[in-house]
């Protein structure tokens, strides 16, 4: 898909291209490609005379092959934008070029963005251009805007972190997490801890490229502001996702010891069961011998093994009783302490 946006009275509008002879018509200062075809690309080519690479958007993360300037004048920024779906978050690469010297090609002074998928980022500032006039006033403006604004949806997607957490705070510290919550509660934990460490590798991302454009002296006073402001943003974010990590931390570790805490008194239930049928298995194997039988000739065997039983139950609750006492007195030592 192929869109272009031109801008009047300072707001972008939107054009869809199914043409050549429709591109030639328009003075785009952003031309978007979502999963650009052959024929698109074949446009882009006999108009703006530029040609896309056909790794523009390969994962490469080293920045000498993401962020350059090429001798012709068109600067390459290959960026990664967050998609913060609940199913499956991502990020999509977006590779953006552009001409701002050269002026024997038409493509100086337009923006091209190059990307798989849509992007929740492009949606937002598209929005707000149609309905803020001024906001937009060139193709590094568009640019600037785009990773400021994906700065403010990495702020958002954090701020849901955090309520969530919030939720799931509650939840541990109310005690009483049976093994089933512990089981939701460490996915929940699971899942926002790797929203997180996305988020922050995002904004590491776009650190880069806005230094880039701050580095590569293509800004003008304002912008460059604007783009100093961006970085602290992201300062203060980066430390954002640093104090979320030590949350889930803290509540991972919470979950665990409860669950800990159950195992530890399900032994503990296992062993008081044992210490109380040794006595009564020590009778059983003594009443299963043939000197039982001698001990109680001439007793009718209902009497001397109803007195066996009873016998056998009443020890048993006496250590069941013992065995209790002491746990308790620990337990009131261990308060006291």
């Amino acid at each position: 898909m192929l869109n272009i946006f031109t801008l009047v009275n300072g707001r972008l509008f939107q054009e869809e291209i199914e043409s050549l002879e429709e591109l030639s018509r328009f003075q785009p200062i952003w031309v978007d490609l979502e999963s650009p075809t052959l024929e698109e690309k074949r446009w882009v080519k006999q108009y703006f005379g530029l040609s896309i690479p056909d790794d523009a958007m390969d994962e490469d993360i080293e920045e000498s092959a993401r962020f350059y300037e090429e001798d012709n004048g068109d600067l390459h920024i290959r960026s990664d934008f967050l998609i913060a779906d609940e199913d499956a978050p991502r990020t999509v690469r977006v590779a953006f070029i552009l001409n701002q010297h050269n002026q024997d090609l038409k493509s100086r002074g337009v923006l091209f963005s190059i990307h798989d998928e849509d992007v929740p980022v492009f949606r937002l500032l598209r929005m707000r251009a149609r309905r803020a006039p001024g906001l937009i006033e060139d193709a590094k403006e568009v640019l600037l805007k785009l990773l400021d604004a994906d700065a403010e949806y990495s702020a958002d997607t954090l701020e849901g972190i955090y309520d969530e957490l919030e939720k799931v705070s509650s939840q541990v510290l109310a005690g009483d997490v049976t093994d089933a919550m512990a089981g939701e509660v460490l996915g929940a934990i699971a899942r926002h801890e790797d929203m997180n460490g996305r988020i922050r590798r995002n904004v590491m991302d776009t650190r880069r490229a806005v230094s880039f454009m701050m580095r590569s002296r293509m800004l003008n006073a304002e912008q460059f502001e604007e783009a100093r402001q961006i970085l602290r943003d992201i300062e203060s974010l980066d430390n954002h996702t640093a104090f979320l990590f030590d949350k889930i931390n803290f509540l991972m570790d919470a979950t665990i010891g409860f669950i800990n805490i159950n195992q530890n008194r399900r032994v503990t239930q296992l062993t008081m069961l044992s210490v109380v049928f040794l006595p009564m298995n020590i009778l059983a194997g003594m009443g299963g011998m043939s000197e039982y039988s001698m001990m109680t000739a001439g007793i009718p065997w209902p009497i001397s093994y109803a007195v066996f039983v009873i016998g056998s139950a009443m020890i048993g609750l006496i250590t069941y009783r013992v065995v209790r006492r002491v746990d308790q007195k620990k337990a009131r030592r261990a308060i006291h302490k």
